[in-house]
């Protein structure tokens, strides 16, 4: 059989052969996939140079399940042909953001700040939550806007738009970003407690901003640590604050008496 425009023989592992596709467009070497036969690998590339050099191209909604290329290989090479920008990971580029097709029906939005972040991190979900590998670690990509892991939406953090799928950081607001600090109401507004897991939970106290709450979850750790707990807590980085005030603070917050008669032994 006569060889095919952009198919290439391969073999996988196994020992078993498969047939490679692949585009050269504006210089760049793109792989369009593995497939099983020959036939499948050619259609892939006549579809990928259909999409990125016919005078009149599909767009994305013109995608379906009998095409011959997945989905988010269509974003790629669509960002690629529109916008000049050849990314391996699923972004089409808008003037002021991007789109993060995670699927055809679930695209997430970004500042255009954290492009060439995620032009290089794969976005993966889990029990609601959305990841990216970073440095062998899966690592909660709000964690890049300063929302904590265990930070429930709605409470401890909002999309303002109501828009669960927009990651801009003018949709995000945080109501709470240090650990161990819940937000309780009061009788004239929100009120801050602090609470600490030694084997269970344990209320540090209750005070009247959310600086102070931090504070007081650091001075319990350090009361824990004195009292021979070996567990390694993470203490709150307070910012905006000198070091005199946040002494000042510290020595003043009541804590609970529960937390200060705990003792461990060796």
């Amino acid at each position: 059989m006569d060889k095919l425009d952009g198919v290439f023989l391969s073999t996988k592992k196994d020992g078993s052969t498969s047939y490679r596709s692949s585009i050269t467009y504006k210089r760049k070497h793109i792989s369009l996939g593995s497939f099983p036969t020959a036939e499948e690998a050619h259609q892939a590339y006549l579809e990928a140079d259909s999409l990125l050099r016919a005078q009149n191209p599909p767009a994305l909604d013109a995608h379906t399940e009998e095409c011959a290329l997945p989905f988010l290989k269509w974003v790629v090479l669509l960002n690629f042909r529109d916008n000049n920008m050849y990314f391996p990971t699923p972004i089409y580029v808008r003037p002021h953001f991007f789109y993060y097709y995670y699927s055809p029906e679930l695209v997430l939005k970004f500042d255009i700040d954290d492009l060439f972040y995620y032009a290089s991190h794969k976005i993966m979900k889990r029990g609601g939550h959305y990841f990216v590998a970073d440095f062998g670690m899966q690592v909660n990509i709000l964690n890049r806007y300063g929302i904590k892991n265990y930070a429930v939406c709605g409470k401890d953090y909002i999309f303002k738009n109501g828009d669960t799928t927009d990651f801009r950081r003018e949709n995000l607001v945080i109501h709470n970003k240090y650990h161990g600090v819940l937000i309780v109401p009061g009788k004239t507004g929100s009120l801050y407690r602090a609470r600490i897991h030694v084997k269970g939970n344990y209320i540090i106290g209750t005070y009247q901003t959310m600086e102070e709450a931090a504070i007081a979850y650091n001075k319990a750790i350090d009361i824990l640590k004195r009292n021979g707990c070996m567990k390694n807590y993470v203490p709150n980085y307070v910012e905006n604050i000198t070091a005199g005030t946040y002494a000042d603070i510290y020595t003043r917050l009541p804590v609970s008496d529960k937390i200060k008669n705990l003792y461990f032994s060796e």
